[in-house]
């Protein structure tokens, strides 16, 4: 059976992708299809604000593209210099709060010491903060993307808190995303699995994916990574087949192989 999968592929350099793998051990052919677009903005702002740890309480992260914008900093010699002299210890003695191993991964690539990786989502990741930090103490420093929800900084100014956003990356609709789609469905027909990874995910290719699939589309096992991608489904008005217990390819995959029994139909 047929599983398309609307995300990235990953790096070719770091081996197979780790969802197509998964899927493949239950005998599932898989398809990824880039979906999303990301450019970064105030990266001088950024390093900026990465250079004062002293300022800030810890750093917290819920997207590998915030730590993409910090890659693209360090690409600079002297920049890479001052992380490695001396901020990088610095921010170490601070907590790194992370949400997913992808984000985690990356977390440790730029020599920091993540935690919270297995809380899953970012409403988790602030209980999980908020056990850890005191109210009123140095702010958490929070790069992001402009589309980031609510929920995690809710929380945490809820419980006192302080959380500094700064906004890194603007998400926007992969260029090839339309035809690469129409290109799938006519040459592999309709997927027996569609697995949405974001809310934007959701935005920018459900209308096509209704339209490309026809009557069809009420026979698709609808897949989300995690619970807002969920959430972003249902409010558009479609049922959700199953939901990932955590963002890793090993929990999505099983959720997709036992959608996908009999049974379940």
């Amino acid at each position: 059976m047929k599983v398309l999968l609307l995300k990235d592929p990953k790096d070719k350099d770091s081996g197979p992708d780790p969802y197509v793998k998964e899927l493949g051990s239950y005998s599932l052919e898989a398809t990824l299809i880039p979906v999303l677009s990301f450019e970064f903005t105030s990266l001088d702002s950024l390093f900026e604000k990465l250079s004062h740890p002293e300022c800030y309480g810890g750093l917290v992260f819920t997207s590998p593209r915030a730590l993409e914008a910090i890659k693209i900093c360090l690409k600079e010699k002297s920049k890479k210099e001052a992380w490695s002299k001396s901020l990088k210890q610095m921010w170490n003695i601070k907590p790194t709060y992370v949400v997913g191993k992808a984000t985690a991964s990356l977390v440790e690539e730029i020599g920091l010491i993540p935690q919270g990786e297995r809380t899953g989502n970012a409403e988790k990741l602030a209980e999980y903060i908020c056990s850890r930090e005191k109210p009123n103490s140095s702010a958490l420093l929070f790069p992001c993307g402009a589309l980031k929800r609510e929920a995690l900084p809710t929380v945490l100014r809820e419980k006192g808190i302080p959380l500094e956003s700064l906004t890194v990356y603007h998400t926007t609709q992969h260029p090839d995303l339309q035809e690469s789609l129409s290109t799938y469905f006519s040459q592999q027909g309709v997927p027996a699995s569609i697995v949405f990874f974001s809310p934007s995910g959701v935005k920018f290719c459900l209308q096509h994916i209704q339209k490309l699939s026809g009557d069809l589309i009420n026979q698709v096992k609808l897949a989300a990574i995690g619970p807002s991608t969920a959430e972003a489904l249902q409010g558009a008005g479609m049922a959700v087949s199953c939901t990932a217990g955590s963002p890793t390819a090993q929990d999505l995959a099983a959720a997709i192989h036992t959608a996908l029994q009999p049974h379940n139909c």
